[in-house]
């Protein structure tokens, strides 16, 4: 389920985002502090935007709980796809390898084109995370490598600086999933 958060989450997600494994493909890894902030930013965007990531709880299985985050996001660097809205996620690595990410964002995307109505999502990794990209290509989004970007945050040389892009359109999504509605899929929902 995807849902709002709550001060509950703030303990797991810095955990999270403390793993070296979890946090592979980000610049570092996020003391608790930083893990807070990010918390707290999160929350903030929900709240007045009403989208935004929303925090991810599994409800059955020997792992539930909290388990990270999936949804929307503005990026806020400049690169020749902006504006853009990102779909994205990022889970704690004991819920790796159940469809678990895969289920939240197609529950993201089934807002993102109906209660949203936006036109394109995109969503962006470095070119050797290939969980994610993996995850990207289920949802049915596709890449042209004419799209591919070195991340302006990241200095000249740096090794995840190039990343991949991938696109999808609400035509695109409404031709694979057309009984999605507003806020449900086939595999998840949204409380927010």
């Amino acid at each position: 389920m995807l849902r709002e958060w709550t001060d509950e989450d703030l303990a797991p997600f810095a955990l999270l985002n403390a793993d070296p494994e979890v946090m592979r493909y980000f610049p570092a890894s996020l003391r608790p502090e930083e893990s807070d902030a990010l918390a707290r930013r999160i929350r903030a965007d929900l709240d007045s935007r009403g989208w935004g990531l929303w925090a991810v709880e599994v409800l059955d299985g020997p792992s539930r709980g909290f388990a990270g985050f999936a949804g929307l996001a503005a990026p806020r660097f400049e690169a020749p796809f902006t504006p853009a809205v990102e779909i994205g996620w990022r889970l704690a690595r004991r819920f790796w390898g159940h469809g678990y990410a895969t289920e939240a964002a197609r529950a993201v995307l089934a807002v993102a084109f109906g209660r949203l109505a936006l036109d394109e999502i995109v969503s962006f990794t470095t070119a050797d995370n290939h969980r994610s990209r993996a995850v990207m290509t289920r949802l049915g989004m596709s890449r042209n490598p004419a799209d591919d970007f070195d991340h302006p945050s990241l200095p000249s040389g740096h090794p995840l600086r190039r990343h991949v892009l991938y696109r999808l359109s609400a035509a695109q999504h409404h031709t694979v999933n057309p009984s999605d509605e507003a806020g449900t899929s086939a595999t998840g929902t949204v409380e927010p």
